[in-house]
């Protein structure tokens, strides 16, 4: 394990890690409900005709709603979806969404966020959502444990996740952090992209139904099965990251 946390060091010209603050992922991170999301987009695009499968979904996770529907409108019909396609679509996955979607937590995610709070760590969300009904429960369902104004979410960006630009705006509203001054923590391979991208060490947490290899192969410095795993092992993490 330490090897991965001195790959980083090496490959990024670092000497040691500063760990201030950790970035989250919401969706299949803190709340288990990309099933909900994969749910609604399938069925959103078999109203309007355009084939997919439920599984892809949690490939494009964190990818702005817009373009997930330009890729399989390109995919699909061989051409860009208009504003007005677009926004149609979108609506009426945020429908199916709200509709299905039971607020449940990923076992853990709860604890884990509130023992990093508790050692001082800021506590930042990272989401390519722009579901209001998600992130208006964050403060319900992680009382105290983040701040509206520090998150970063699909209204914040012009370019979502695999680009760069969400995580580094995370760095930026943690306090204009270096890169080896926090870690991501995230479930799906854009995210991931993104975050490496970004510079940051990233930890998978392998929530969904793809092979291990797929967030290794996205960049993922360690891939865990659980945020259960991240949570029994945070320990030996944090020795290295705050003072190694």
């Amino acid at each position: 394990m330490n090897t991965s946390f001195e790959n980083y060091l090496t490959k990024n010209n670092y000497t040691n890690f500063n760990l201030k603050a950790v970035l989250f992922d919401m969706d299949g991170v803190l709340y288990d409900s990309m099933k909900w999301h994969a749910k609604s987009w399938k069925e959103t695009m078999d109203e309007f005709e355009i084939p997919s499968t439920p599984e892809e979904f949690y490939l494009y996770e964190g990818m702005v709603g817009s373009t997930t529907i330009n890729y399989l409108m390109n995919r699909e019909k061989g051409r860009d979806a208009t504003s007005e396609e677009k926004e149609a679509i979108y609506r009426r996955k945020t429908e199916l969404f709200t509709k299905y979607n039971d607020g449940g937590l990923i076992p853990y995610a709860y604890d884990f966020v509130k023992k990093v709070h508790n050692q001082g760590l800021l506590c930042i969300i990272v989401t390519g959502s722009g579901q209001p009904t998600l992130i208006n429960k964050i403060e319900h369902n992680f009382t105290g444990l983040f701040s509206k104004d520090k998150m970063v979410t699909a209204f914040d960006v012009k370019h979502g996740k695999p680009h760069p630009e969400p995580y580094l705006m995370g760095l930026e509203k943690a306090g204009d952090l270096l890169p080896n001054q926090a870690i991501v923590i995230e479930n799906a391979p854009r995210g991931v992209e993104a975050a490496v991208a970004a510079g940051i060490f990233t930890i998978a947490v392998n929530t969904g139904p793809m092979p291990d290899s797929v967030l290794a192969d996205a960049g993922a410095n360690i891939v865990l099965p659980s945020m259960k795993a991240l949570f029994d092992n945070w320990e030996e993490f944090k020795s290295i990251l705050v003072n190694k």
